[in-house]
């Protein structure tokens, strides 16, 4: 079968012609991918080329996890699409941070959106801590440590440090598990007990010790241990 160029389709087919008229939600996945593969490969367009890629890693959650190597290696992507796809989904993750930073943040679920999707692409654990004035808004995030794939090591005094600096009023700690299973490990428990002694003695909220995972059937993308009870 003769495959047909973009330049070939009707225009009103053509994902370019289509945002411009009718906007981005006109489109599908894969022709907002094509627009920024721009071309394709002999025998397949632009939009074949995304629905591929789409095909392979299955949802646009599993792709935004992707590094760029990854990502190259698929037939008609490269190096260069690969590196303005990592960084179309970067400027994706920075813009739901820039909208949860002026908002309260309270909850689990507000969390996992602001670090869920970058955290999740991790392949080590990282652990962060999040930085809250008086209204509970956003001061600034910490990385604290980088740890292998299924350990971070902190100490309390680690953690609590850029609070202090900071004059932070309350803290949330975050860290990632790359197996995508969010569930603690005694160790995390351990941590949470050690975190909330120092928190009292410091007098600095914790608000919650969170655990990133990966969506999963019948579970939570996230551990919350405020959530739980144990916090």
């Amino acid at each position: 079968m003769v495959q047909v160029k973009i330049r070939e389709m009707p225009e009103d087919e053509r994902p370019r012609e289509k945002l411009l008229k009718h906007g981005a939600s006109a489109l599908s996945d894969s022709e907002l991918i094509a627009i920024l593969l721009r071309t394709g490969l002999p025998g397949a367009n632009a939009v074949d080329v995304a629905r591929a890629l789409l095909e392979r890693f299955k949802t646009l959650s599993s792709l935004s996890r992707c590094t760029v190597e990854e990502i190259a290696v698929i037939a008609g992507i490269g190096p260069a699409k690969a590196l303005q796809l990592v960084a179309a989904f970067g400027l994706g993750q920075r813009l739901a941070r820039e909208t949860l930073t002026r908002q309260k943040i309270d909850a689990p679920e507000l969390v996992y959106d602001l670090l869920g999707a970058e955290m999740r692409a991790l392949h080590k654990e990282s652990l962060r801590v999040i930085l809250l004035d008086t209204r509970y808004h956003l001061i600034r995030l910490e990385e604290v440590s980088l740890g292998s794939v299924n350990e971070s090591i902190a100490h309390p005094r680690d953690v609590f440090r850029p609070a202090v600096v900071a004059s932070a009023y309350a803290v949330i700690v975050v860290h990632n598990h790359p197996s995508g299973d969010p569930a603690p490990s005694q160790s995390d428990h351990s941590l949470t007990r050690r975190l909330a002694e120092a928190a009292e003695l410091l007098q600095i909220k914790l608000l919650d010790h969170i655990i990133i995972g990966a969506p999963g059937e019948g579970r939570l993308p996230y551990f919350s241990f405020k959530e739980a009870g144990i916090l």
